[in-house]
């Protein structure tokens, strides 16, 4: 069974830096595409990052661009967000995904999902 886990969420307060991961010991990690996700309270879940095979390429969402790295490391089978100087809209639950080798354009491309950790930034 394929279980991906993140890692706990927490509350920070703006500007502050947090490191989620997502480990996933189930699954043939290095043959999946991981991607971040998130989902604000009455919105739809939006793509935020993700990664190749590899981890030699990286696309993120405009609303994060250069304040979040995604990076991976396939001998841990774990793929990690690191979030920099955090504003309050970027309070969500965040969810890690992965995708069997092709690139992830849209949720629905998503294969597996994450439980969802919860990041709440105080203003």
């Amino acid at each position: 069974q394929v279980q991906l886990v993140e890692s706990r969420g927490g509350l920070v307060q703006t500007g502050d830096s947090l490191r989620l991961s997502c480990a996933s010991p189930g699954l043939a990690f290095s043959n999946y595409v991981m991607g971040w996700f998130r989902q604000a309270p009455g919105k739809e879940r939006e793509f935020v990052a993700s990664i190749t095979r590899s981890g030699g390429n990286t696309a993120y969402a405009d609303s994060v661009k250069g304040r979040f790295t995604i990076s991976r490391d396939n001998s841990k089978k774990t793929v990690y967000l690191q979030m920099n100087s955090l504003k309050p809209e970027d309070t969500a639950v965040y969810y890690c995904g992965a995708r069997h080798t092709l690139p992830i354009i849209a949720i629905s491309d998503v294969g597996y999902w994450g439980q969802g950790t919860q990041v709440t930034v105080s203003s």
